[in-house]
Formats: C-alpha cells, structure tokens, sequence
C-alpha cells in the first residue's frame, strides 16, 4: 500500500512538472534560438558560452541592419518620401534591439516567475484546481502562437513582396535593376545595386528580420502566459473563497483555508508584480513605436492606393493587422489582470461570510480591502495598459496621420 502510494505521489509530481514544461514550452522555442531564454542552476558552462555567442551574434545582426539604414537617411537620401517610407522598417529593428536589451537585463526576474510558476504547479493537490490551470496555460499557448503566426508573416511578408520589387538605380550611363531591401543601406560601405552584394546583404536583412519579430514574439508571449498563468491563479482562489464556508467533517477549519486563502493571494499578487518589472519597458517601448508605425502605414497605404498599387496595399495591411494584434495582447493583458484583481474582492464580499465564526468574517474584510488596490500592468509606469488604452492608440495613429496627410 505505502509502495503504490509513493509510486502515485510521483506520477502525479511528475505530470505536474509536465504541465509545467507544456505551459512555457512555446516561449522556450522563441527566446532559446536568439539567447533570451534566462538561464538556471542547472545550465552548463557550454550552454552559457553559447548563448552569449548567440547573442552577439543577434546585436550585430540587428547593427547591420539599423547602422547602415541611419547612415543611409543622414548622408545619402534627401527625398523625404523614401524617407518616410524607410522609417517604419527601420523602428522595427531599433524596437526589437530595445526590447532584447530589456528581456536580458530582466533575465533574472523571468527566471524567478519561471520558477514561481514551477512551485505553483507542483504544489496544487486536487485535480478541479489543475484542471482549471490547465485550462488557462493551454489558452496562454494559444494566445503565444497567435502572436507568432501575425507577427512573422506581416513582417516576412513585407519583406518579401519588398524585395520582389525590382528598384532601378542609375551607375555613371548605365542602368542598374537590383532588388528591392527591407531597409536601404548606404551605399559608401557596400555597393548593393549589383550582384552578389545585393543577395547577400537581402539575405542577412531577412536573418536579421527573423531574429527582431522574434524578439517582439518573443516578449508578447512570455507575458500572455505569464498573465493566463495570474487568471489561472486567481480562478483556484475564487473556488477555495466559495468553499471557505463549507464546514464538512474531515475539512479543515475555516480559519486554517482562510489563511491559506490570504497566503494565496499574497503570492500572486507578488507574482504579478514582479511581471509588471518585467513587462513595463517593453510595453512603453511597443505602445511609442506601434503608434508611430501604424500612423506610417496608414499614410503609405494611402500613397499606394492613390497608385492603385494593390500588391503594397495587401502588404501594408498585414503588417497593420500584425502590430494592431500585438499591441491589442499587452493591452488586453493588462485589462484583464486589472479586472481580476478587482474580482477577488467582489467574490469575497458575496460568499455567506455572515455564516463565519465572527473573527473569521473580520479577515474577510482585509482581503476586501487589499484587492482595492489594484497592481497595474503600465507602460513605463506612465500608462495604465487597458482596452481604453489600445483605443487611444489608434485614436492617436489617426490623428498623427491627418497631421502627416496635412503637412505633406
């Protein structure tokens, strides 16, 4: 009996485990290929060595990409429509290189709510409770792959049909048909109107693309699991609450489930703080640059279908649907952590705590009271991240683009 019970123990430690690993396996395909996934105590010295070199290796990809293209809009370009039309590409990469900075910087912070989750799931005994956090991390998944599918295939798109467009450029007498680059490059540090330069620098452009959606995917997806894990959390507390009344035989008392109750949910509330660390440069950092790139793009599309160009057109607007739906999942996350910690208190004030032994309701009240105040998730804890946030974004993409339409 004691045998098969340990064997049970185990499997049921290791399934846990498991789902675990299930819940954050997508955001270690994303960040483990450019070097961001954080390091453990269990990481070798091989393993570290690598990341650091893949790193790198990613910082100077990205610097081939944004140091030529500023040098190219400082010293060479004087039209200030190829201007404009270079500059959304170009914010992209300097995002994604902002945002790699910020997820390595925090690499510590991540690890630890990494392993805050861990002990989360290894310590939920009854299966109603992992059922329900399951349900949640299989969500959070879903929400990390979206996020993939729109951002690399608006962005490769644009890329491609850019560099399926063929630009004439004029040598001494001659004139030269080279592809098309994501971003220009100056033409003092390479010649990228002929051959095998022009390939070559395509080719590093698209890596270097690859690797800054990555990072921005990256980031997206590591805070929509992060926030699906707090829902999940904070749905096992609305079940012990309903629960905390229930006096059965056998059932421990309501004191010893209120205090687990108030542990509880001090321990997500520091969970969500400490992602709220985390997540706030990269939000301020997404809100700025998606306001300023949606603003550009809505100002090229009306460029393009004043040349009834349907191909650009078609490009712009999945980039437009990509970094809409990007920015719409941090501001979607914050309103939804918002709600859910307004939620423990309501909960709390509606279950039948006149049935509790009187010093027992009066510990009803503390929960009340410290779930009205909320933690917010913010951009650079200047903006509150809510729906009427990713409103504003676009109320503000639109104005800026009168002015732009106005101006030009």
């Amino acid at each position: 009996m004691t045998i098969a019970s340990e064997s049970d123990k185990q499997t049921s430690a290791l399934n846990r485990r498991n789902e675990h690993d299930y819940s954050l396996q997508l955001n270690r395909w994303f960040l483990k290929p450019i070097g961001a996934w954080p390091e453990s105590r269990t990481t070798t010295i091989t393993e570290r060595l690598l990341s650091r070199i893949i790193q790198i290796t990613c910082y100077a990809l990205i610097a081939f990409t944004v140091v030529p293209c500023m040098m190219y809009f400082y010293f060479e370009e004087q039209d200030l429509d190829t201007k404009i039309n270079s500059v959304g590409p170009v914010s992209h990469w300097i995002m994604s290189g902002i945002n790699y900075t910020s997820l390595l910087w925090r690499s510590k912070d991540i690890r630890r709510c990494i392993e805050h989750m861990e002990s989360d799931w290894c310590a939920v005994s009854r299966n109603v409770d992992r059922g329900v956090m399951l349900r949640y991390a299989k969500f959070g998944r879903s929400v990390a792959g979206f996020c993939a599918v729109f951002m690399h295939c608006g962005v490769f798109s644009y890329s491609v049909v850019n560099s399926l467009t063929p630009m004439i450029v004029m040598v001494g007498n001659e004139t030269v048909s080279a592809r098309r680059l994501p971003c220009p490059f100056y033409s003092k540090l390479l010649d990228t109107s002929r051959d095998p330069a022009n390939e070559i620098v395509l080719m590093i452009q698209f890596l270097s693309g690859f690797i800054a959606n990555s990072i921005i995917v990256g980031a997206c997806s590591l805070a929509a699991v992060f926030a699906m894990h707090v829902c999940g959390q904070f749905a096992v507390l609305y079940t012990w609450l309903n629960e905390l009344v229930d006096e059965k035989k056998g059932k421990p008392t309501a004191e010893s489930k209120l205090a687990n109750i108030v542990e509880h949910h001090l321990r997500v509330l520091n969970f969500i703080s400490r992602f709220e660390k985390i997540m706030n440069q990269i939000c301020l950092v997404e809100l700025v640059g998606c306001t300023m790139n949606l603003c550009l793009l809505g100002f090229c599309s009306i460029k393009e279908w004043n040349a009834r160009n349907t191909k650009a057109i078609t490009t712009y607007g999945l980039v437009f649907i990509s970094l809409s739906f990007n920015i719409f999942i941090f501001c979607y996350i914050g309103e939804i952590i918002t709600e859910q910690c307004k939620k423990v208190g309501e909960m709390a004030y509606f279950i039948n705590w006149y049935r509790l032994p009187h010093k027992t309701a009066l510990g009803i009240v503390l929960i009340i009271s410290r779930s009205g105040i909320v933690i917010k998730i913010t951009a650079g804890k200047l903006i509150h991240l809510s729906l009427m946030t990713f409103g504003d974004v676009i109320k503000t993409s639109a104005a800026y683009l009168n002015i732009l339409r106005t101006v030009m």
